[in-house]
């Protein structure tokens, strides 16, 4: 078992706080939360590097950033960020260690309303209202969830809508890979480090993201990624470029960029071809063929 406790040390409270650019430790209040979530959405990248790194070699042990302390640890280091369950764990940690009233929460971004949980986010409550801040997503600012009304975030390239239907929130955004839009089922509003740690070894068997390496990060007002061999970029007005990435391509852009370090990013495994998910209809049909 992992021995990590929920507060972050101090010593690397204060270098995680100081590479976020922030001189002052935000206060545990509303004005404090938007202050931290900015500046996580606009420094800490999320992407698949580390997790392919370690897929690709059949590393043993836990994967990478399952201990917030050592996601922070490797963003100090190499600037690397991480997927869902890494990334959110880590905010996690840092918000509890701010003293603010943070929660884990899980959903899915699958249309299947029978879908299982695959994407862990996180919760803050101020002033008895509860927002999102979520590690992968990147949207900028605190998202409050409200009962009866729809709530968002206006931006013309990071910006979300929430509402709330059948007793589900729906929050609406826009991933590099999906431009036209994506909604996360938020599904549970609290669960364990023990939950966010499952559903996090679980995601080694099959996930989007243990194939195709894939990163996004907020650069000034526009977004930046890589996804499917491509570089991906939203402009200032939210308009979508697609280029292909040929030769140091992606080398460039994850350094020069993306701003990681070159000691991790040489060590990216090619891409390979994701594999359609082991419970689709594609995969299972496949199965039965290859018994026949």
């Amino acid at each position: 078992m992992s021995s990590y406790t929920e507060e972050l040390s101090m010593d690397l409270l204060e270098q995680v706080l100081s590479k976020l650019g922030l001189a002052e430790r935000p206060a545990p209040s509303l004005e404090g939360l938007q202050t931290l979530y900015a500046a996580w959405c606009r420094k800490v990248p999320f992407d698949s590097v580390r997790k392919l790194i370690h897929l690709h070699r059949h590393a043993s042990g836990p994967l990478p950033g399952d201990d917030p302390a050592e996601f922070l640890a490797a963003w100090l280091r190499y600037g690397t960020g991480g997927t869902c369950w890494a990334g959110n764990g880590a905010l996690h940690a840092l918000l509890v260690s701010l003293g603010f009233s943070a929660a884990r929460g899980m959903g899915t971004m699958r249309a299947d309303p029978e879908a299982p949980p695959t994407h862990g986010t996180v919760l803050v409550t101020c002033d008895e209202t509860c927002y999102v801040v979520d590690a992968s997503i990147l949207h900028g600012a605190p998202l409050p969830l409200h009962e009866s009304a729809p709530t968002g975030v206006a931006h013309p390239v990071w910006g979300v809508h929430c509402t709330k239907r059948d007793g589900t929130w729906f929050i609406r955004w826009r991933p590099l890979h999906q431009p036209e839009g994506l909604d996360c089922r938020l599904q549970y509003l609290r669960v364990s480090r023990e939950t966010f740690r499952e559903r996090h070894e679980q995601s080694r068997a099959w996930s989007p993201f243990n194939y195709e390496v894939y990163a996004r990060a907020i650069r000034g007002e526009t977004m930046v990624g890589v996804a499917h061999g491509q570089r991906v970029a939203f402009d200032s007005a939210g308009g979508v470029s697609h280029t292909p990435m040929r030769g140091d391509d992606r080398l460039r852009v994850f350094v020069d960029e993306l701003g990681m370090h070159e000691e991790i990013v040489q060590q990216l495994p090619p891409d390979t071809p994701t594999p359609p998910p082991p419970w689709s209809r594609t995969a299972q049909a496949a199965a039965l063929d290859h018994r026949g």
